[in-house]
């Protein structure tokens, strides 16, 4: 199932499935059971996007660094040993088709782009096996990992979050692919386009820890509960790597996209 959050023409929030033309067949029931499972069905109602929304409001958003050789080369880094965890406060939470707005704050032009595959869980565990991992993953949408680089190299004493934690930094969406429509989440391909140029075009195959590694690894006695969000890292390409560096510009439009997921749009102001 390919699940969009919207306000109706009434404000309210909603779940559906796009039927096209700026209509959504409604889903009743919650995003998730107490179990942790899938809780929408189709009501056989519909109602018109009034505007689309995130597919989730995250209880955690877990972020994954260097998850990509050739972007660790790309920063002359070393391959990672383990997996390079920070996390997004969820006031960076962004919806698609809303714009990326460049820090005030910000040291001079340095808002960078970062296409990235977003796992969502569903059902909760704790020192989860790898082999179990993707038993607990309820879906899939496509993520951008906005990074402001100053701040996330300088301006934090070497810790990313700031850098990386700025209102309307995690934009997520179109949808949310439910799990059983991906039944391998390592053969997919993942891109960004800005302003119409192709920036980053990889497969998430080449990820240096796959998915079910990081559900394990995040999970050692640490609870994933539902609605956890794990955005899986970034390819090569990403514009401060270039010569010049490529950064984020008001009136700019950038496309996440991750086949079979769909396309996850904003503009930056």
């Amino acid at each position: 199932m390919q699940i969009t959050r919207f306000l109706d023409d009434s404000g309210e929030t909603r779940y559906g499935i796009d039927q096209g033309g700026g209509i959504a067949e409604l889903l009743s029931g919650d995003l998730l059971t107490p179990e942790g499972r899938l809780g929408l069905e189709p009501s056989g109602e519909s109602a018109a996007i009034a505007k689309r929304l995130a597919p989730l409001v995250p209880t955690t958003i877990f972020c994954i660094g260097k998850n990509y050789a050739e972007h660790a080369a790309e920063f002359g880094s070393d391959l990672p040993e383990r997996p390079v965890i920070f996390m997004k406060p969820g006031s960076a939470l962004n919806h698609p088709d809303a714009p990326i707005r460049l820090p005030a704050c910000a040291n001079g032009e340095e808002v960078d782009y970062e296409a990235e595959l977003a796992v969502v869980i569903g059902r909760p565990g704790r020192d989860i096996p790898e082999a179990d991992a993707l038993s607990h993953v309820l879906g899939y949408t496509c993520a951008n990992d906005v990074s402001a680089r100053w701040w996330q190299k300088h301006g934090s004493g070497g810790q990313w979050i700031r850098g990386k934690g700025f209102d309307t930094f995690c934009p997520l969406g179109p949808v949310l692919v439910t799990a059983d429509e991906i039944a391998d989440p390592q053969s997919l391909a993942i891109s960004t386009t800005l302003n119409g140029q192709g920036m980053q075009s990889s497969n998430t195959a080449n990820m240096i820890f796959p998915v079910a590694t990081l559900i394990a690894f995040l999970s050692q006695d640490t609870t994933l509960l539902p609605g956890t969000v794990i955005l899986t890292g970034t390819p090569e390409g990403v514009g401060f790597a270039r010569k010049p560096p490529v950064t984020l510009q008001p009136g700019d439009s950038v496309t996440v996209e991750v086949e079979r997921i769909g396309r996850l749009t904003n503009a930056v102001r």
